[in-house]
């Protein structure tokens, strides 16, 4: 089993910045891809960044040159370091993580954390 508990959310302003940790615990070994998930309210969940063991990383258009992802294996922590915020950034932040090399296949995910940015 793996557990996967995500921090670092909170309030900000237009053009700040936050930074995600997802800590990790369980069967790490099994796990290849791990990614960050958002939802808004009203909307559907997105797959916002990802990665995997391969090297391979993911990002969503509209975060593409603000948001970095990274993966500290030794700690086992994913985060998401999150530049120039926009209020459309703001949404519930989901950790996730899977046994396969595909950053689209998660068998496992976080519980959230809520991100605001006030214009």
């Amino acid at each position: 089993q793996v557990h996967l508990l995500e921090s670092g959310g909170g309030s900000a302003q237009a053009g700040g910045s936050l930074r995600l940790s997802c800590a990790t615990s369980g069967s790490m070994l099994r796990i290849d891809a791990m990614g960050w998930y958002r939802q808004a309210s009203g909307n559907e969940r997105e797959l916002v960044a990802a990665t995997n063991r391969g090297g391979y990383t993911y990002y969503a258009d509209s975060v593409k040159g603000r948001f970095t992802i990274s993966r500290e294996n030794v700690k086992n922590t994913l985060y998401l370091q999150m530049n120039n915020l926009k209020p459309e950034d703001t949404a519930m932040y989901y950790c996730a993580a899977g046994v396969t090399r595909s950053v689209w296949d998660n068998d496992y995910w976080g519980q959230g954390t809520q991100v605001t940015v006030s214009s």
